[in-house]
């Protein structure tokens, strides 16, 4: 090992020096090598890839591959003058140009009159230009034609890490190689192979921080268990990867998280200050926070064989566990408030401040999942004291007494149907006809389940049509109970309730109508009026509806300490009942409005 001022880094030490060493490129060796037993070698190679993951070293053997006059089955033998000049990057006949500082036309003029010069001692000419992309547009141009038709011992191969900044004309010159990041455990693998070279002493748990730390650059990896050599005294332990880094152990992302979950957030902020305390980073810790919110993503994804970026594998479980405790909908939120928070504090000075904020407002986010389905019309099934609660079915006008089939009913919706499979032929219980329309309304009402039977509440009348024409009226602005209402299980129930009882198969159809005005109480105070509103036919010489929310009438006629579906709502989200509205509707026009009916009928 190399020491004091000639010591050279582990990177160019350690540099591949034939196919077989080139880590996680095994497609572009086995292609390379083939040619080249084969004798179909081509004129001008572009090789694409991020950085460290071989390019340069991959375009240097092939160049050895070519020249070396020992090589043997398209593997240079290293050991030969001409390999080590071309390792070493000092051969005549092997150029390696900076794109970068040689971007001008005049360099490619310069290229272009010694391109005809035969090599001195090799068989080939090979020009290798790094970073190829940054040539300017007049170099690329003055190139084509040199690319296109060089001498026979001429051999260009060209390295980019931004394929797409090259002509067209350039890449359809030349054959392409794509190389792929390297996974972490051929990393690890690589890591350990130089540690024991090394004489050093390293932990498993320091080899897969590195690995993990270099995003799949072999070069980055080398770079870091460089420095780490240099910070350890022999032996390499996880807890040393961190303190360099600045970066926080496993177990504190996974603690961090768990008061997260838990909804926390004093918890959140005291583990968060001891981290800081101890030295990790603002910055490192919000990077990490971000990749385990995607962590946590590709768990809930179902992604099991998806590596992880932000902790180990052992704790996959742990994070699958929290995950499902979350939603897939808080976990995105918390995505965006972190690279919100990310993208501030790049320009701010007060970057901590930042995390806290962030930290603080993930772990009071509401149940998004729950918010969702509420305002989907899929509610969850309510808890047994919940249902309890319920207005009995007596207390709706002109309804029967319930028994305890129905309330049997309202806490299993599927037996609804259920039941009425069961019988073997319907029993006519009331007659089919307008002047029973309330009635059956309301044994409906009492028969169905919570969620459907707060919808059909909002039924504003009833009308029979034909034989088995069942017409429910709905004001327009109800718009969460008419979604509850359209959804098939729930029209469903309605005929089967109704088929039993009135022994006709009755189709049941949606009718949207517009609601007139509340009329004022002796304040002349609309809103604190309880009158139902009257509907109004939607006839075709009344003026068209337009699209926007409706305005939000309250509802006075609704006992907030009685009422299920509130008391739901209060328990679910710990809310507090301030006034009750009607939901928030989008209003058609008149052409959707009976495109909805047609689709109906």
């Amino acid at each position: 090992m190399s020491t004091g001022s000639h010591y050279t880094v582990l990177a160019r030490r350690f540099r591949p020096q034939a196919f077989d060493d080139v880590v996680g490129q095994e497609h572009v060796s086995q292609a390379l090598r083939n040619a080249i037993r084969a004798g179909r070698v081509a004129h001008a190679y572009l090789f694409t890839g991020a950085r460290g993951v071989g390019k340069t070293s991959s375009a240097r053997i092939l160049a050895k591959a070519l020249n070396c006059p020992n090589v043997k089955d398209g593997v240079p033998c290293n050991n030969c003058e001409i390999c080590d000049g071309i390792s070493a990057g000092n051969d005549i006949d092997v150029l390696e140009i900076d794109g970068a500082s040689n971007r001008g036309i005049d360099d490619i003029r310069s290229l272009r009159a010694n391109v005809g010069v035969s090599s001195m001692r090799s068989k080939f000419k090979v020009y290798i230009i790094d970073e190829v992309h940054m040539l300017t547009r007049e170099a690329f141009n003055a190139l084509l034609k040199t690319l296109e038709e060089p001498p026979p011992n001429v051999k260009f191969i060209f390295c980019t890490t931004e394929p797409n900044k090259l002509p067209d004309t350039i890449l359809s010159r030349c054959q392409r190689f794509d190389f792929s990041t390297i996974g972490e455990e051929s990393i690890g693998k690589r890591l350990k192979e130089i540690a024991a070279a090394e004489g050093f002493e390293v932990e498993d748990e320091a080899v897969e921080l590195v690995a993990r730390r270099a995003r799949g650059s072999m070069r980055d990896s080398q770079s870091l268990f460089d420095q780490l050599l240099a910070f350890s005294d022999g032996v390499i332990r996880g807890a040393d990867v961190h303190r360099m880094l600045g970066t926080a152990s496993d177990d504190t992302l996974v603690s961090l998280f768990e008061a997260i979950a838990a909804h926390r957030p004093g918890e959140v902020l005291n583990i968060l200050d001891a981290s800081l305390n101890s030295g990790v980073q603002a910055g490192e810790l919000l990077d990490q926070c971000v990749g385990y919110v995607r962590d946590q993503m590709v768990t809930l994804s179902g992604g099991a064989k998806v590596a992880l970026c932000s902790v180990g594998n052992s704790q996959r479980e742990t994070i699958g566990q929290q995950a499902a405790q979350l939603g897939m909908p808080n976990i995105m939120a918390s995505f965006q408030i972190l690279s919100e928070a990310k993208g501030r504090m790049m320009r701010s000075t007060f970057g901590r401040v930042l995390l806290e904020m962030a930290l603080a407002q993930i772990s009071m986010l509401e149940n998004l999942t729950a918010i969702a389905a509420l305002l989907s019309g899929e509610l969850p099934g309510l808890p047994e004291a919940a249902a309890g609660s319920a207005l009995p079915a007596a207390a709706v006008p002109g309804a029967p007494a319930a028994d305890s089939s129905t309330n049997e009913q309202k806490k299993n919706p599927e037996t609804v149907i259920e039941n009425v499979s069961e019988t073997d032929e319907p029993t006519q219980l009331i007659e089919f006809s307008q002047e029973n329309a309330d009635r059956l309304l309301s044994e409906v009402i009492s028969e169905t389940a919570f969620t459907l039977s707060a919808a059909l509440k909002a039924v504003s009348s009833i009308a029979i049509s034909g034989p088995n024409g069942l017409e429910l009226r709905l004001g327009s602005s109800y718009d969460f109970q008419r979604r509850v209402i359209e959804q098939t299980e729930s029209r469903s129930a309605i005929e089967s309730i109704v088929s039993r009882l009135t022994g006709v198969k009755a189709a049941v159809s949606l009718k949207i109508v517009a609601e007139a005005p509340p009329e004022p109480n002796a304040q002349g105070d609309p809103a604190g009026t309880a009158v139902k509103p009257k509907p109004v036919e939607n006839r075709n010489d009344s003026p068209p509806k337009v699209k926007g929310p409706s305005p939000l009438r309250v509802r006075a006629d609704v006992d907030p300490e009685q009422d299920a579906f509130v008391q739901q709502v209060v328990a679910m989200f710990g809310a507090q009942v301030v006034r009750i509205t009607d939901a928030p509707a989008r209003r058609i026009t008149d052409a959707e409005s009976q495109a909805e009916e047609a689709e109906q009928n």
